[in-house]
């Protein structure tokens, strides 16, 4: 089967093991053949917004066996990455997984009056005009600009699509005149920590967009396989120029001859 020929499968989840509340067929009984075979798994999301231990709540519900410790997300990788950087204080735009990753690394949250040392964005739920007004005063005093991720939208259920942390943080960009550094995909470090959680070697990187799994995928020069169960099409992936090694139906693909 395709599988035979890789050691750790790095899992995209929206779109490829569930819509919103919904399980996508055949996705669960897929990642359990996969463990009966021996393979390693992580799952690593650009959903900054909840905590691993809420997104291993989440593959419970539609059937997916996973530990927290396979769990690599956007906000996970940020923090990680501000904390080698000697980053104290940001001003945080973001949900309880971004906001508790940062604790977790020792990054204070604090308002724009305390001068941060960074902005930090991901996707937020409840953005406000005021929230979006001081992230945008802070940057402008000097503040390091960094996004969790910069999704345009969010594969929500019946089909449909909401802004995702990337709207936001084209907001910002357009008040500020800066640009972020981005830590989620398609940039290399959260797909290089997920291989890390995986236990290394050869890699597949699998996912349901063309512009953050592909893409991520050819930057870091790992095999891909585009799942059609989210956003991205074949149609969408044949304009980009990117070329995904596999493009199947969805995740039962992987373990076909």
């Amino acid at each position: 089967m395709i599988a035979d020929a890789y050691d750790a499968f790095l899992f995209d989840l929206d779109g490829v093991l569930y819509r919103g509340d919904a399980a996508i067929p055949r996705a669960a009984e897929t990642v359990a053949t996969l463990r009966q075979a021996g393979k390693r798994i992580a799952f690593v999301t650009n959903n900054s917004a909840r905590t691993p231990e809420a997104v291993l709540a989440h593959l419970a519900s539609v059937g997916v066996s996973a530990t927290v410790e396979e769990i690599e997300t956007s906000a996970l990788t940020t923090a990680s990455a501000l904390a080698d950087r000697g980053i104290a204080t940001a001003l945080t735009v973001g949900e309880e997984g971004l906001r508790r990753a940062l604790a977790a690394e020792g990054i204070a949250t604090v308002p724009v009056d305390d001068r941060p040392d960074a902005v930090v964005v991901g996707w937020d739920r409840s953005v406000t005009y005021g929230s979006l007004r001081d992230a945008s005063i802070a940057i402008q005093r000097g503040a390091a600009f960094f996004a969790s991720n910069d999704d345009p939208s969010y594969p929500a259920p019946e089909g449909v699509t909401w802004p995702g942390a990337g709207a936001i943080v084209a907001a910002l960009i357009v008040a500020s005149g800066v640009q972020p550094e981005v830590f989620g995909k398609p940039n290399p470090p959260i797909l290089q920590a997920a291989l890390t959680r995986a236990g290394g070697g050869r890699p597949l990187v699998i996912g349901d967009r063309v512009g953050t799994d592909i893409e991520g995928a050819h930057r870091v020069g790992w095999d891909s396989a585009l799942i059609l169960t989210g956003i991205s099409t074949r149609e969408e992936l044949e304009a980009s120029g990117l070329a995904a090694t596999f493009v199947l139906d969805d995740l039962s693909g992987l373990l076909a001859p």
